[in-house]
């Protein structure tokens, strides 16, 4: 399928640069196929009443790092500001990162990232550039290891705002806070799980109340995520892997809860698209645990999924790729079209959509 496809027209003003408060206060978009009607507009304390008792909701309990660091290449007597983004661990003391501008930097070249003052007692956080690849990444080496380079990295680190927030303000302290869901547990991720993003104790208590079941899956969050599609053919675009782990007593929990007439609701693409990793042919979910870079368009079989809460995404982008598959291009479109009009506010901090299969 052709990437256009999936393009359409949205005014800045709708983009969030803010999360809703309080975060169940967001608008709640319902799309359901040959419902009447179609598309319905509630706020996301409305969800235990549009939902069954007997459900379940399934969350991404991973937690989000302060992935975005700022720092000097120090070579000789020339300085160059570096900015890298983490993106994956691949030991106890190297990452692989995302840097710019990446012309500044050779293998072997030495970072510093913030400052001693900051660090405090750790002094500076250093990295080795061990290797570069292509599309920006490079493998950075630091010299702390462990527990120290994670404390070092927290205390040094910014939010990974995605770019469509962070080109338009600076990320502040209260971004520590909205950036991160409330079932965050699990350290790893370089975005926020955002359809997360919208709870309180307020809607738990209301939909424990309802009889909807909470339960938790990790999936790590890469960059890739909310990237848009460069190429002009879908099947052409490459997916980053992300590691993830679905236990065997949420496996068990689920297929109980279909086997009694319940529905699973994902919350999130990253929860979905775990979920549908983990699914066997028959829609049972298996324990799962490992990399996934699973790609969901149009045309794809869901097995393991029956409702879907979301957030508004990127044009041209993989996550509007997924809703269209799930309930229908066009029909998202239109979806999307009466967002704008309806004041929605989109992407990361905007308002959510709870969407029927097509």
């Amino acid at each position: 399928m052709r990437t256009d496809l999936f393009d359409f027209e949205l005014p800045q003003e709708r983009i969030a640069l803010r999360p809703a408060v309080p975060r169940d206060a967001a608008k709640l978009l319902v799309v359901q196929p040959g419902g009447a009607p179609e598309l319905s507009d509630h706020v996301m304390r409305d969800l235990p009443r549009l939902l069954r008792p007997g459900d379940a909701l399934v969350v991404n309990d991973t937690k989000v790092i302060p992935a975005r660091l700022i720092g000097e290449r120090v070579r000789e007597d020339a300085r160059a500001k570096i900015e890298a983004t983490l993106i994956k661990r691949e030991s106890g003391d190297s990452w692989r990162a995302l840097a710019k501008p990446l012309k500044r930097l050779q293998e072997g070249d030495r970072i510093r990232f913030g400052n001693e003052a900051r660090v405090c007692m750790l002094g500076a956080l250093d990295a080795t550039v061990e290797e570069i690849g292509e599309g920006g990444e490079i493998t950075l080496r630091f010299d702390f290891h462990g527990p120290i380079l994670e404390e070092a990295i927290d205390a040094l680190g910014h939010m990974p705002l995605p770019p469509y927030i962070a080109s338009r303000r600076e990320d502040d302290d209260q971004d520590r806070d909205d950036y991160q869901t409330m079932f965050a547990k699990r350290e790893g991720s370089v975005a926020a799980p955002t359809a997360g993003l919208h709870f309180t104790n307020e809607l738990l208590a209301a939909l424990d109340a309802r009889g909807v079941s909470l339960h938790r899956v990790t999936l790590h969050v890469g960059p890739g995520t909310f990237l848009p599609v460069k190429t002009d053919d879908i099947e052409q675009h490459k997916m980053h892997s992300e590691w993830g782990e679905v236990s065997s007593e949420t496996a068990k929990a689920l297929n109980d809860v279909r086997k009694k007439g319940g529905r699973v609701i994902a919350v999130g693409s990253t929860a979905l698209r775990l979920l549908e990793s983990a699914a066997k042919g028959d829609g049972s979910l298996a324990p799962f645990s490992g990399e996934t870079a699973i790609f969901i368009t149009p045309g794809y079989k869901f097995k393991a999924i029956d409702l879907m809460l979301t957030n508004f995404h990127l044009p041209r982008s993989t996550l509007f790729m997924l809703v269209a598959a799930f309930s229908g291009l066009e029909r998202m479109k239109r979806a999307y079209a009466h967002a704008i009009v309806s004041n929605y506010r989109f992407y990361s901090y905007g308002d959510a959509c709870l969407l029927y299969p097509e």
